[in-house]
């Protein structure tokens, strides 16, 4: 071999290396299976439990096990784990279904409830039992912690352990026709109860509960455990690979023993990956409950909230939280994320996307002198100078128009380029003015600023005779359109940290701000619900969904312009 191939030999082996490198864990145990025979396709699915609405840490296992199916040219299943009726609600089973489909999450025709398979646990419960894996227990739920044992001490075994296999068979069946009370009976695995796993200590698989369910009704008032259920679930659906979170890694050994006990001819390979943890925001579902129950926030879509609903409620988009979820990644191990990351996928998102529209939120008058009254012109402005492609549009200009009240002083410090007597400034896409001076009322507070412009200094009119250093946006009084903008920050007091020493959340009182006197150019009056755009110098903001109307236009700040947030090198 020459030199020359030698070198091109190595360089090959080090890219297919950093190849291996850049794939996460689970592609890595996923190609394996492929290549090893062990299955033939790839099928994932998400499957959350229908007792409240999802937030962005489900997103990521939305997004992660759709993605895998599409990579692999496999399938995806929603599927609701409606094996608890006391806290499932049909309203959030829709929430459900909405959030996974706007996340381009695609699940075809294949939407799975666990309870379509009630019959089947049923039947793999009495399999059990006549195989001697399962038996019936009068424990209460307080005996059966004392004979539970601890992590460092095994537990005892119960005293139904050795019932026979008629008499479990007889007793399960009179647990299903209801003769016994909520709590009187169980159906307990039989495995090892001096197990170093205390998931292994003969787990509760069935219980008593006379309760009506949202989707099967009265028909059951037994009901599979979670870690019964879900395997069987996973099985039936023909799920490869069955990823969760990292609290289940210490599930797995029951995960395995239900489906292989029950003899699945392909079982499911369950795999875990660890959380996504966003800093000083509201993920649990009690205390978001709490906010809503005590009107803090207008509902679980609140947009202080980070439930998928209230993040596209305030204009987050799916390529933002898709472009979030990537830069996350997949590992084994439990991090953080700051907030600020998130803010930053949604503004990459939208900056080349969104026309930059003027709108003024806390307006004093600008009046230009000698600008003809009664005069009106239509301007044209692009809509966005990094992306030409947007086009321009027109806006009225006139005599009469509102400025931002911080981009003029009277007496200001250094450095400040904005309106103040005697300085220049360029109005966006207009003219040069000159601040002339203002006017007050009684206490002093600044009604009027008066200034006078310069007609040859016309936007694209190729004017170069003199510059100037700052550059304000406006809005023309008589074609302006009242509207509400409403300004959020976290919910929680980011300084202090989430939760207060008794436990309770510690609330910023500053997370919602509601300015009612805003002015914007008349075409953003147009805007339909979660229309977005950019506000000149004031932010991304988009149409509210639930509060806004053609008649009180509603916009929410998405996110403001700057960015704390550092891409990692």
């Amino acid at each position: 071999m020459s030199e020359n191939e030698k070198n091109m030999t190595e360089q090959t082996t080090e890219r297919e290396a950093k190849e291996v490198v850049s794939r996460n864990f689970i592609e890595q145990i996923i190609d394996k299976d492929l290549a090893e025979g062990t299955y033939d396709t790839v099928h994932t699915r998400f499957p959350p439990e229908p007792n409240g609405y999802l937030h962005i840490g489900h997103a990521k296992s939305i997004l992660l096990n759709a993605g895998l199916a599409k990579q692999y040219g496999g399938q995806f299943n929603l599927r609701f784990d409606d094996t608890n009726p006391t806290k499932e609600k049909s309203e959030f089973v829709e929430s459900i279904k909405a959030d996974v489909r706007w996340l381009g999450a695609d699940f075809e025709d294949r939407l799975f409830f666990a309870s379509d398979y009630f019959e089947q646990m049923y039947e793999g419960a009495v399999k059990l039992i006549r195989k001697g894996k399962a038996y019936v227990s009068d424990l209460t739920a307080e005996q059966m912690r004392e004979y539970r044992g601890t992590l460092t001490e095994p537990g005892k075994n119960d005293p139904n352990r050795e019932r026979s296999v008629e008499e479990n068979l007889r007793l399960f069946e009179e647990m299903k026709e209801g003769r016994y009370a909520d709590g009187e009976k169980t159906l307990r695995a039989k495995i090892d109860m001096a197990s170093p796993n205390i998931n292994m200590r003969d787990p509760i698989l069935y219980r008593v509960a006379h309760l009506s369910h949202q989707n099967t009704g009265d028909k059951w008032c037994i009901y599979p455990m979670y870690d019964y259920a879900h395997p069987i679930e996973d099985a039936i659906e023909g799920i490869t690979h069955s990823i969760c979170t990292l609290e289940f890694e210490d599930h797995r050994p029951l995960y395995n023993w239900v489906v292989e006990e029950l003899e699945y001819p392909h079982p499911p390979k369950q795999i875990e990956f660890a959380k996504m943890y966003l800093t000083n925001v509201v993920t649990g579902k009690r205390y978001i409950k709490k906010l809503v129950e005590d009107k803090i926030v207008d509902g679980w879509d609140d947009p202080r909230l980070v439930s998928i609903a209230a993040l596209r409620r305030r204009g987050y988009t799916p390529e933002a939280i898709k472009m979030f979820v990537e830069m996350v990644g997949v590992s084994k191990a439990n991090s953080s994320v700051d907030y600020a990351m998130l803010e930053y996928c949604i503004r990459e998102d939208l900056k080349l996307k969104k026309p930059r529209m003027m709108a003024i939120l806390n307006p004093v008058k600008l009046v230009i002198d000698n600008y003809p009254e009664g005069q009106a012109e239509m301007l044209d402005v692009p809509n966005n100078l990094e992306n030409p492609g947007l086009g321009d549009r027109k806006v009225p200009f006139g005599r009469e128009l509102y400025i931002e009240r911080e981009d003029f002083m009277e007496e200001p410090p250094k450095k400040y380029f904005r309106m103040f007597p005697g300085n220049e400034v360029r109005l966006m896409g207009a003219y040069f003015v000159k601040c002339t001076g203002c006017e007050k009322d009684a206490d002093g507070n600044i009604t009027v600023v008066h200034g006078t412009y310069d007609p040859e200094t016309k936007s694209g009119s190729g004017f170069e005779g003199r510059k100037v250093k700052g550059t304000i946006h406006w809005v023309a009084v008589p074609t302006a359109r009242q509207v509400e903008c409403r300004l959020y920050e976290n919910i929680v007091d980011e300084e202090k940290g989430k939760l207060n020493e008794d436990g309770s959340l510690n609330l910023n009182p500053h997370s919602l701000v509601v300015l009612k006197e805003c002015y914007v150019e008349p075409a953003l009056a147009e805007g339909k619900a979660y229309d977005s755009y950019q506000f000149v110098r004031n932010g991304f903001f988009c149409v509210d969904c639930k509060d806004s109307t053609p008649e009180n236009p509603v916009f929410n700040r998405i996110v403001s312009l700057k960015s704390s947030f550092k891409l990692p090198k």
